[in-house]
């Protein structure tokens, strides 16, 4: 008789058991490595995908009788990315936040500003979704691209002064095609103060851009990422312009930079374009911002001390080829040149830069040498060169 019970009691254990754990595997989260590390719920009402990357980099600058100026050696970036879905497809989130002190703008702020983006998207339809939250302006296109999607250690000294950058509102994007023609619209409302303010000015901010790509799609959005690693078998380009109006604007940059002492309103108009065909890549842009009064700004307190405004143009231009085993060559010329009315304070600022590039597994992970030379011009007699080299190394890991 005791055998039987202890029979039976082992069958009930092994039965109880097997309903416990189908349970648990029925509850468990799903687990993807497609692109980070990504975590679906198995009722599908939630979704989040991880990705975090670094950049570790040190430059040494030289002045031109090659003596030492100074070295630059520290984590560039330190990012952890968040997005995914809640309860349906049709609601996405992506959440950006920078841990290292140079990606935080603590020079400008004198704050830690981790929160890079924080946005909720609704999606419409296949062509329609908006956004709200803090992102990325729809500006030139090298801001647009990730900073992990770049070919060089940085963005040009072009994007540093006259981008747009990030900021809180609504944006709205659309994209379809037209014939055999694809094109995309992109708009947004925004504060114009710049990312993670304690409040706002009176003033909004008004950004548009067009994208247009008349020989078809680019792979894997190739048209958002430096240099042909995909090796497109046929040609692909995209050309795009836009125009911003930020109203009573209240940092020298728009929405980055140090306080002004007087409100401007800020416009700035951008155009470019990116080719590639079989590892080669060219991409060009141009930016400029101005203002209907001046540049230069009071303190009401003390007449001596001026904050200026970034007002001018540039232009910058990149040539690479990327070689099947993934090795780079890339250039880049870069020039912003101050408005007329701020010639007399601000040089014409120009780099020209060479490096290789090994990627390992393509933008997120790579190694990344280059040698440069920046010229600084001023515009006032008599004129002054300044002049300096640099030498750059930079890792970067990411999943």
């Amino acid at each position: 008789m005791s055998k039987k019970i202890l029979l039976f009691l082992l069958l009930s254990f092994g039965v109880f058991f097997h309903l416990v754990a189908q349970a648990e595997l029925d509850e468990r989260a799903m687990i993807n490595f497609r692109k980070g590390l990504g975590f679906n719920a198995p009722d599908s009402t939630f979704g989040v995908n991880l990705r975090l990357r670094m950049q570790n980099r040190v430059a040494i600058n030289l002045n031109d009788d090659f003596s030492l100026r100074d070295i630059e050696a520290r984590v560039s970036r330190l990012r952890l990315r968040f997005d995914g879905y809640i309860l349906s497809q049709k609601i996405t989130y992506y959440i950006q936040l920078s841990f290292s002190r140079g990606d935080q703008d603590w020079d400008n702020t004198h704050i830690p500003n981790v929160v890079r983006d924080a946005m909720v998207y609704y999606r419409f339809n296949p062509h329609f979704y908006m956004g709200f939250g803090q992102g990325k302006l729809p500006g030139n296109r090298q801001r647009i691209i990730s900073s992990g999607q770049q070919q060089f250690f940085d963005r040009s000294n072009v994007n540093a002064s006259l981008t747009l950058d990030r900021d809180f509102g609504f944006f709205g994007y659309y994209s379809n095609n037209f014939g055999k023609l694809h094109y995309n619209l992109k708009g947004a409302v925004s504060t114009g103060d710049g990312r993670n303010q304690l409040k706002t000015d009176k003033g909004l901010m008004y950004t548009g851009r067009v994208e247009i790509l008349p020989l078809g799609k680019f792979k894997n959005d190739g048209d958002f990422s430096e240099g042909d690693l995909e090796f497109e078998e046929d040609p692909r380009i995209s050309i795009a312009a836009g125009y911003a109006l930020n109203q009573n604007a209240m940092r020298t940059r728009g929405t980055t930079g140090t306080e002004l002492y007087e409100s401007r309103d800020f416009t700035s108009a951008f155009a470019d374009m990116i080719l590639k065909y079989r590892g080669w890549a060219l991409y060009s842009e141009y930016i400029s911002r101005s203002a209907e009064a001046s540049g230069i700004t009071v303190n009401p307190l003390d007449s001596s001390m001026i904050a200026v405004a970034t007002l001018g143009q540039g232009v910058n231009t990149q040539l690479s080829y990327c070689f099947r085993n993934y090795w780079e060559i890339a250039a880049r010329y870069a020039v912003v040149e101050p408005t007329a009315t701020l010639k007399s304070i601000n040089p014409t600022d120009s780099y020209y830069i060479i490096g290789v590039n090994r990627y390992v597994k393509k933008h997120l992970t790579k190694f990344q040498g280059f040698i440069g030379l920046r010229n600084q011009n001023s515009n006032i007699l008599p004129p002054k060169t300044l002049n300096n080299f640099l030498f750059v190394f930079q890792v970067e890991l990411g999943i």
